[in-house]
């Protein structure tokens, strides 16, 4: 008997013995027996949780570059009152490695802070769109990482690690849960950074890395993923020529046994020709209503990218898309913050809320985990590039051991405010969250628990949160 038929064989005495004993098992039993048997036939597949999930997918707003806490979530009166002053803060008492950070001037935040919603989260004048829905945002104030250098920080934040290539979070979310709809990748990225690494399946099967799509269309004839069409064959004809191809990496795989490689890309060809009926659906939004485009901002210029990618993104997880992605980029704010932090703020503000407020009349808040973060925050002190321009068109410098994110639905609290700071905003002192115990709550909220779900590589068994986190018990609804 060969490889093809050993499989088949096998899952069609699955099949029998699962029609057979059905009535033996629980619920949970049975789901997962029959997900491990459609895992057999595509690594894509449908899976069971570990334990019964709060949020089925995850939408990740990444701010690349680093937004300022100080100017958004995180109102601190002494950079008030200390605005263009000595940073009072010593190495000595705060246990700060940089010398000389008793030299730098203090900066105050660019706009009023004002509590909103019934919870009374404190946030900045910037956001008036996403202060409408505080109640249903659960902010972390004393979110930490460790690296201050942006590829580093990236992607650590998106894998895990700070050097060596691991599966993207995405990617572990896509390998423990599959996707659930066959027609579609189970992780796509919009508008991605450029390290692939970040939306990649390092040693994980080829199927989880994540599908990009660097510009959202505008039309329903753009393409969205490059070379997804064929102009010059029809789909008779592509199936045709699919089909020939299919049988030699078959005949390949037959032969020299378990290949994950091989078996990724047989996968990846069959889920390109399905998606070639699905996704222009997707990517047409002249079916949205004019509230609908309005609510994101789409047609006007300030929010218009950015409003087209929530868009889509609630479009793919509405449609059964796993883990969608989407890059806001413009935070790397080092000079003139005062100027440009308003700029980049109003880009993000109108959609990111508006993906609230849509999710939440669509019923689908509930059972979608809204992720926001940068890679890191900024400093409390000013930085000027150019030596010689006065305070207020200073910038902030890169801030790991301390920032903001905040998460909405997916079964955390609305309204809460968890973490402090200290008086510089500048270290956590009270409920800090790593970044690994961040990814081992976004998966714990997905039903899966980070110590387990493992791959093994190189002789040892790898995870997200390497061998660390904690799940932040305290933000679960």
């Amino acid at each position: 008997m060969n490889t093809n038929q050993h499989i088949t064989s096998s899952v069609l005495d699955r099949r029998r013995f699962l029609t057979t004993a059905a009535c033996g098992f629980g619920g949970m039993a049975l789901h997962s027996m029959m997900a491990e048997m459609a895992q057999a036939a595509s690594p894509i597949a449908l899976r069971a949780p570990h334990f019964p999930a709060r949020a089925r997918r995850v939408i990740f707003l990444f701010m690349q570059g680093g937004p300022s806490q100080h100017d958004l979530f995180d109102f601190k009166p002494r950079l008030v009152r200390d605005h263009g002053q000595r940073m009072g803060i010593t190495n000595e008492q705060e246990g700060v490695s940089t010398v000389g950070i008793d030299k730098y001037l203090t900066l105050g935040p660019m706009a009023k802070f004002s509590p909103r919603g019934q919870s009374g989260m404190v946030m900045s004048d910037l956001l008036p769109h996403l202060a409408s829905v505080a109640d249903d945002l659960c902010l972390l104030r004393s979110v930490q990482t460790d690296n201050n250098a942006h590829a580093i920080a990236t992607l650590q934040f998106q894998t895990g690690a700070t050097t060596d290539v691991r599966p993207s979070m995405g990617a572990w979310a896509s390998y423990g849960l599959g996707t659930e709809n066959q027609d579609l990748p189970s992780f796509i990225t919009i508008r991605p950074d450029s390290d692939v690494r970040t939306y990649g399946s390092a040693f994980l099967p080829a199927a989880h890395q994540g599908t990009a799509i660097s510009n959202v269309p505008t039309s329903p004839k753009q393409a969205a993923i490059r070379h997804l069409f064929n102009p010059d064959a029809t789909p008779a004809v592509q199936r045709r020529e699919l089909d020939f191809v299919q049988a030699l990496n078959r005949g390949t795989l037959a032969r020299t046994g378990s290949d994950a490689q091989m078996e990724g890309v047989i996968e990846s060809f069959e889920l390109a020709f399905r998606m070639q009926a699905e996704t222009p659906k997707l990517v047409d939004m002249s079916g949205e209503s004019k509230a609908t485009l309005d609510l994101y901002g789409i047609g006007n210029p300030a929010t218009d990218g950015t409003g087209r990618a929530c868009l889509l993104a609630r479009r793919l997880s509405e449609a059964g898309v796993r883990f969608v992605q989407v890059g806001i980029p413009g935070w790397d704010h080092h000079g003139n913050l005062r100027d440009e932090l308003p700029k980049t703020c109003a880009t993000m503000d109108q959609p990111a809320a508006a993906l609230i407020k849509d999710l939440k009349c669509r019923g689908l808040l509930d059972d979608t985990l809204v992720l926001w973060s940068g890679e890191f925050g900024r400093t409390p002190w000013s930085q000027d590039l150019s030596g010689t321009a006065p305070i207020d068109k200073h910038g902030r410098e890169h801030q790991p051991e301390s920032f903001c994110a905040w998460l909405a639905g997916g079964g955390v609290k609305g309204g809460l405010t968890h973490g402090t700071t200290d008086e510089f905003g500048f270290r956590g002192v009270e409920n800090n969250v790593h970044l690994h115990d961040l990814h081992a709550t976004m998966l714990h909220l997905l039903g899966l628990d980070h110590t387990r779900l493992t791959h093994r590589y190189a002789g040892r068994d790898f995870r997200l949160t390497d061998v660390y986190g904690e799940v932040v018990k305290e933000i679960l609804a």
